[in-house]
């Protein structure tokens, strides 16, 4: 057992960690990702978090050790999840009309490399693969789902993107009551007034002329 510890440390530096507190994520990995603000450096994160769970299911699957089922199967949850949460990241980007087209070629790049390490290790058949063999399906389903999402036409995706937010906005509001409508409603004029007030004073381009006066 404690061979398959250092190995399942070895591989993925803090992961002890996440498995203990049930998350997808190790405190770390958190703490990385609130700091990356920006869109494409998010997505570059779980990617590579993505790898490490995946390559920690490749390492775990290379030997049968007693105990490594439970290892298997929080690792491949926690990489669907990831592969979730860069979807939702790119997705809340493109809504937003913003450039990630870095994001998204990192995206593709580690899922099409993982895709095939998940088919093979569903292909081999171990034999405590009953226990996780759930989890190892949805992986698969979930990076080939992504992957595709990710190859399809950018300006198809971000028109079912915004088809799909004004849906849930409709949703949202038809829920509402009159008052929380209103405040919403309220809200989104702000929201829009600050950001075209953004707009103008990056067009508003500094200068060190005094007024009226023109350059030479």
């Amino acid at each position: 057992m404690k061979t398959l510890l250092w190995c399942l440390l070895l591989a993925a530096p803090g992961y002890s960690q996440g498995l203990a507190h049930h998350d997808f994520l190790t405190a770390d990995e958190t703490d990385q990702i609130k700091e990356a603000q920006e869109p494409n450096q998010r997505l570059k994160l779980y990617a590579g978090f993505a790898r490490q769970r995946a390559e920690l299911v490749r390492s775990l699957l290379a030997k049968e050790k007693a105990g490594r089922s439970i290892l298997i199967h929080d690792a491949l949850d926690d990489y669907s999840k990831i592969i979730d949460a860069m979807d939702d990241v790119a997705d809340d980007a493109l809504g937003r009309k913003l450039d990630i087209k870095p994001g998204l070629a990192a995206m593709a790049s580690i899922e099409k490399e993982m895709l095939p390490v998940l088919q093979r290790a569903q292909d081999s058949h171990p034999k405590d693969m009953e226990r996780y063999d759930f989890v190892l399906k949805q992986a698969i389903e979930t990076t080939a789902d992504s992957l595709e999402t990710a190859q399809e036409d950018l300006g198809q995706r971000v028109k079912d993107v915004e088809a799909r937010q004004r849906k849930e906005r409709k949703a949202l509001q038809e829920a509402m009551t009159p008052t929380e409508r209103e405040a919403a409603q309220a809200a989104d004029k702000k929201a829009a007034e600050d950001e075209q007030k953004k707009e103008e004073q990056k067009k508003a381009a500094p200068t060190l002329l005094r007024p009226g006066e023109k350059k030479q």
